[in-house]
């Protein structure tokens, strides 16, 4: 026997056309690359939607064509998202900080149609057309006064031209909820960058998962700031959420500096932020410096990589409630968080600390499994460790245009990468990923926490653990710091600093100082441009005992 329920597809579409029914007067606050503040809602942001829908069709596109991206989150950034989708194409978001090669490589992969850049970015697109297989047509995120030259680019379009020529009547399709809306490419840390292709379901239901009061906890009396590009994973699914629940969006730019986003916080009112560490510790070491504080600021999630314990003190020391998260592109991108259960009411503040800092339990909706090597799994006691397998109605199950490729290793699950404990409530935490797990003698030992604990240290500002060839153990843990300006550590201060936090052999043999450590274009460590320069003798000579 079947329900009588009614049978409404989940699509975006409803998101957008929701917030401007019922929550059409809420700001969306974009600052705009010349500094200027741009003011709307999401009445007015529908209405330009269904002329941006409009456009797109007048230009020769129609259902399925890739529509690229290049941009900071704005709101011209806002309205592609919601209009390609709608309309039934999908919005392929192509992060600029990757290197120009996979940058073309994604373009051609992906097929784009036409390219929506920001003017800022044109200067990167002219550099790209030699690489190029298919130039797309470019059209550039900004009015008729703020359109560049190019020579190279003949035919550049003007967004706001588009749009003035188009009604904002359309005709949204009734689409099925399992049509293609957007997509992203993998940063390519290995191989080429692969495309995870997401559905108007997976986002709708992605979207209502992470608004939940164990997750983001938003609602129409948030602010909230994604402060994670948009060009990135669907900006954590911020928005699709934030619209959902009438949030009102700020947006704040390419600026990304302490300074202009504390600025944010402060003048907009900004109750909830996102964000990957290293912009976090530029923002808290900004504040240190200039003796600042958050007013209104009540919650920030953390995630895109391991957040060391002592930013979550740090920004507790504000009176700021953090969210460590987990999650990748392949799930679109949240599949566990970080927050307490009533159980955990009245620990001690050590053990509480020590909670925040594991990446969290699952969210409703997606299933995780701890495995050995034998794929068989591990017990639930928060000590052993093996590897993550996830799978969940917001979970890739293959990549785009890579149909033919070998199926996954595990049946109907996705193999993460992550080397994780998990305890008996399902709270996991990442030991490690699997191509950076120091193996020394037989035993594993996981970088993170070796990095968590230099972080700690008053004179480090970054740290990573890369494993060292060994003739006797095979690979010993060498760190690799970055000191804060001015400041000086010796070796044997560094050992002394790790006695008693983990077992002895686990502490690092060697330490080397330099001046940055290479980062991934979302802000991730490149441990394996360490290893390779710690092969090639790139790095300077290491401390030892």
């Amino acid at each position: 026997m079947r329900g009588m329920m009614m049978d409404v597809p989940l699509l975006t579409t409803s998101i957008m056309r929701h917030a401007a029914e019922y929550h059409g007067d809420t700001e969306i606050v974009s600052r705009l690359p010349d500094g200027s503040i741009h003011r709307t809602d999401y009445a007015r942001t529908w209405r330009r939607c269904g002329r941006l829908a409009r456009a797109l069709v007048a230009l020769g596109l129609s259902g399925g064509d890739r529509v690229g991206t290049l941009a900071w989150n704005g709101h011209r950034h806002l309205e592609l998202y919601h209009a390609v989708g709608g309309a039934g194409m999908v919005c392929h978001t192509i992060n600029p900080r990757l290197f120009p090669e996979q940058i073309a490589y994604i373009i051609d992969h992906a097929g784009d149609s036409v390219l929506f850049v920001d003017p800022g970015f044109v200067p990167l697109l002219e550099g790209l057309l030699d690489r190029l297989a298919r130039p797309p047509r470019v059209v550039v995120l900004a009015d008729a006064a703020g359109m560049p030259a190019s020579s190279r680019l003949p035919g550049l379009l003007c967004y706001e031209d588009l749009l003035a020529e188009a009604a904002e009547d359309f005709d949204w399709p009734d689409l099925d909820e399992n049509t293609a809306c957007s997509l992203c490419y993998t940063s390519g840390t290995t191989g080429e960058p692969k495309g995870v292709l997401y559905s108007h379901r997976s986002a709708v239901l992605h979207a209502m998962a992470i608004v939940a009061p164990d997750v983001f906890a938003l609602s129409a009396r948030s602010v909230a700031m994604p402060v994670v590009p948009m060009f990135h994973v669907n900006a954590w699914g911020l928005p699709y959420a934030a619209p959902m629940v009438g949030a009102k969006l700020v947006l704040p730019g390419p600026k990304l500096d302490g300074a202009s986003l504390h600025a944010l916080i402060e003048e907009e009112g900004v109750t909830f932020t996102a964000g990957v560490p290293t912009v976090w510790m530029a923002l808290l070491n900004w504040m240190a410096e200039n003796g600042r504080r958050f007013g209104p600021l009540q919650r920030v999630i953390i995630g895109g990589s391991a957040c060391p314990p002592v930013m979550i003190e740090r920004f507790r020391a504000h009176g700021v409630h953090v969210v460590h998260a987990w999650g990748m592109t392949e799930t679109s991108p949240l599949g566990a968080a970080s927050t307490p259960k009533a159980k955990h009411e009245g620990w001690p503040e050590e053990r509480l600390a020590e909670l925040a800092a594991k990446q969290g339990r699952p969210l409703f909706g997606v299933g995780l499994r701890v495995v050995d090597g034998q794929g068989r799994e591990i017990a639930r006691d928060g000590t052993a460790h093996g590897s993550l397998l996830v799978r969940g109605p917001w979970v890739a199950s293959g990549y785009f245009r890579q149909e033919g490729a070998p199926a996954f290793a595990h049946p109907g699950w996705f193999e993460t990468g992550d080397v994780v404990t998990m305890d008996e409530d399902g709270y996991v935490q990442v030991v490690d990923r699997t191509k950076d797990v120091v193996k020394s003698g037989g035993e594993w030992i996981g970088s993170i926490e070796l990095e968590n604990i230099a972080l700690a240290h008053p004179a480090v500002r970054e740290a990573a653990v890369v494993a060292r060839p060994d003739e006797r153990w095979g690979e010993r843990p060498l760190l690799v710091l970055v000191l804060h300006e001015g400041q000086y550590v010796t070796w044997a201060e560094m050992a002394r600093f790790y006695e008693g936090k983990i077992p002895k052999w686990c502490i690092p043999d060697a330490m080397v100082v330099v001046e940055e450590l290479p980062h991934t274009a979302t802000g991730k460590l490149q441990k394996a441009r360490i290893r390779d320069m710690l092969r090639a003798g790139k790095l300077p000579p290491a401390l030892t005992s």
